[in-house]
């Protein structure tokens, strides 16, 4: 189950929102495993001043168009499966809606399986 944060620079159209979402989410169903409907995210949008990074960071030229996507998820997935969600995410976005891959960080919070409650205050996933 992840937990998919979205931030990006306010100002974009719901439709670019909900294409980001999709996007990501089919990235989650293809290299993770997740399934279609294990869907929870949460978008943040930022005026100028309260979204900050470095245009050039690696070497990187990153736009306006700048885009965070953090997952906090399991610590189940292997290395080989995280560099597939990466390159699968970035391919996604750049498909729909259109973002540049330089544009796209991805940051994933690994935690244990019994770090997550999904209601009814029960650890669902606690073995």
């Amino acid at each position: 189950m992840p937990l998919t944060r979205i931030a990006l620079r306010a100002g974009k159209p719901v439709e670019y929102r909900k294409a980001l979402t999709e996007s990501i989410q089919r990235s989650l169903v293809d290299t993770f495993n997740v399934p279609k409907d294990d869907i929870f995210v949460l978008i943040t949008e930022h005026e100028d001043g309260n979204f900050i990074y470095d245009k050039q960071y690696l070497n990187i030229e990153r736009s306006d168009d700048f885009v965070v996507i953090q997952l906090t998820v399991s610590n189940t997935r292997t290395l080989e499966q995280k560099k597939a969600l990466y390159k699968r995410m970035v391919d996604e976005l750049a498909e729909s809606p259109g973002l540049r891959r330089e544009d796209v960080f991805i940051n994933l919070v690994e935690v244990l399986k019994e770090n997550w409650s999904f209601g009814n205050g029960i650890a669902q996933y606690a073995v």
